[in-house]
């Protein structure tokens, strides 16, 4: 008989481990871990759908999972979503798991702003961001923005889609308003990004390179990015130049600001906020300002149009949740006057009165609980550690929390977790549900707790009321919608939907 040649025999052996490792598979579908390579080959199959494929790992694993990475690769990491581990690293023992150096090379394009930074450097961010939110002339000045935005931009461009009858990518429209609405907040200036001829914004398609690579970054291997890198080709070629971009912008942002604050003083911008900071010290740095700028362009424009695309599928996926929503609105309008013009039909709610909403807040809280914005958080121990799990963490070891997994454990939500259900957030008496934060982790828990959360709700909250009394949105058939590879939980395809005026 002629013996097999190589090809042959190559394909036999790759079918008999191919058969191996399905078997395997059946009876234990956690990853193999494999000599060299570790556990590289599982994720490669699942980088299509990483958020699930780890959330899956977690569950089958019983909330804590330990990846081992290829050797000398630096991807070895304990990823948990148990609760008694996530309070422990997030608050008890809150100064021994950092973001870490780490953390600071792979999103090394947010520099040193709030994101990326630990200890003092940490601290005084943090304390001039919390100044600035919680100062009222902020508070007028964020609704004041956000209800002309709506007035001048939403609704004027949704108004144009519904004529016109086609399809529109709500994830688009989102993103336009709330890039506009954070350079507002951030330095004064509408750039005009949401407008009925929808305009290409380099900067926004900039931003979203980098969060993509990012992500990419954090999933493989060191020394291949690091070659990337060095060498300026691939995906680190791509991110070069969208961070050339967006390095531009923010440069024209701050040169531009720094000429108007020779003029005017009575602005409350977050840009104005910190050279007012700077001029008390006796200080100048671009760097510091242009890392700050980009860390809150990420926090204000990606998370807010990430949870409100998501919203808006999961209502288009669940009509009852929409129409006790409407309902609940028109009780607060028909509170007001009961015959409203045109104007007021339009923009019918202040921030005070959708503060007192329950429904509406429990379905917003619902929504960041399955589809938090900022999905998983990375941390890195710096002494040996014993989690409360029993697990053992060493020194430069790094730890993962998926908020996207933890939306879907029973052990924390029951076992109606992966269903949309707003009353999970509404007590017995009809006020909002608290939850610790440790558990709905969405905006953070412990000291680094988010500082815009309320500002995120007001937002969302305006835009979610206006949208829905005066308008329904029906997801396009057969449009598939899944995560995007990311460090922000967008939708890979966007939101098709059509829009039609809503008949009260």
């Amino acid at each position: 008989m002629e013996m097999l040649k190589w090809p042959e025999l190559l394909i036999a052996a790759l079918c008999f481990f191919a058969l191996l490792y399905f078997r395997r598979w059946k009876y234990n579908p956690l990853p193999t871990n494999w000599p060299i390579v570790g556990m590289l080959p599982s994720l490669l199959v699942n980088m299509h759908r990483p958020h699930d494929w780890g959330a899956e790992l977690l569950r089958q694993s019983g909330c804590s999972f330990r990846f081992e990475g290829p050797w000398f690769g630096h991807m070895d990491s304990l990823s948990t979503v148990d609760l008694a581990d996530v309070r422990y690293i997030l608050n008890t023992n809150f100064s021994n798991f950092p973001k870490g150096p780490e953390f600071k090379e792979i999103f090394d394009v947010l520099g040193d702003g709030i994101f990326n930074s630990d200890m003092e450097l940490w601290r005084s961010q943090r304390k001039v961001g919390h100044a600035l939110i919680n100062h009222p002339s902020f508070h007028r000045f964020l609704e004041k923005t956000i209800r002309e935005k709506v007035r001048n931009g939403l609704l004027p461009v949704l108004h144009h889609l519904t004529m016109q009858g086609r399809p529109v990518d709500l994830q688009d429209v989102f993103k336009r308003f709330t890039f506009d609405t954070t350079q507002i907040f951030l330095a004064g200036v509408d750039p005009a990004c949401l407008a009925i001829e929808m305009p290409k914004v380099p900067v926004a398609e900039a931003f979203d390179d980098v969060l993509q690579i990012l992500f990419y970054r954090l999933l493989s291997p060191r020394f291949v990015w690091k070659l990337q890198r060095l060498i300026g080709t691939g995906i680190e070629k791509r991110l070069g130049e969208a961070r050339d971009t967006l390095d531009r912008f923010i440069e024209t942002c701050i040169s531009k600001k720094r000429e108007q604050r020779l003029s005017r003083r009575d602005e409350v911008d977050l840009l104005t906020s910190y050279l007012v900071e700077e001029e008390a010290k006796g200080l100048r740095s671009d760097k510091l300002l242009r890392d700050t700028i980009m860390n809150y362009m990420v926090a204000g424009r990606d998370t807010v149009s990430s949870a409100l695309t998501w919203f808006f599928w999961l209502l288009s996926q669940n009509p009852t949740a929409e129409a006790k929503i409407v309902e609940e609105l028109l009780k607060a309008i028909s509170q007001k006057k009961k015959n409203p013009s045109e104007e007021e039909v339009l923009l019918a709610f202040d921030t005070n009165e959708l503060n007192k909403l329950v429904y509406l807040h429990g379905a917003l809280c619902e929504c960041l609980r399955l589809f938090p914005p900022v999905p998983f958080q990375l941390k890195t121990t710096i002494e040996q550690d014993i989690l409360p799990s029993g697990h053992t963490v060493n020194p430069k070891s790094r730890v993962l929390i998926s908020m996207y997994a933890m939306g879907r454990m029973e052990e924390i939500w029951g076992k109606d977790c992966l269903e949309f259900k707003p009353e999970r957030w509404v007590c017995r008496e009809g006020r909002v549900k608290y939850e610790p934060p440790y558990k709905f982790l969405a905006f953070n828990a412990g000291p680094r707790i988010c500082l815009g959360k309320e500002v995120a709700f007001a937002q969302m909250k305006l835009v979610v009321a206006t949208l829905i009394y005066n308008y329904h949105f029906e997801a396009v058939e057969g449009h598939r919608v899944v995560p995007k590879n990311s460090i922000i939980l967008h939708m890979k395809d966007g939101l098709l939907v059509r829009i039609k005026r809503r008949v009260i």
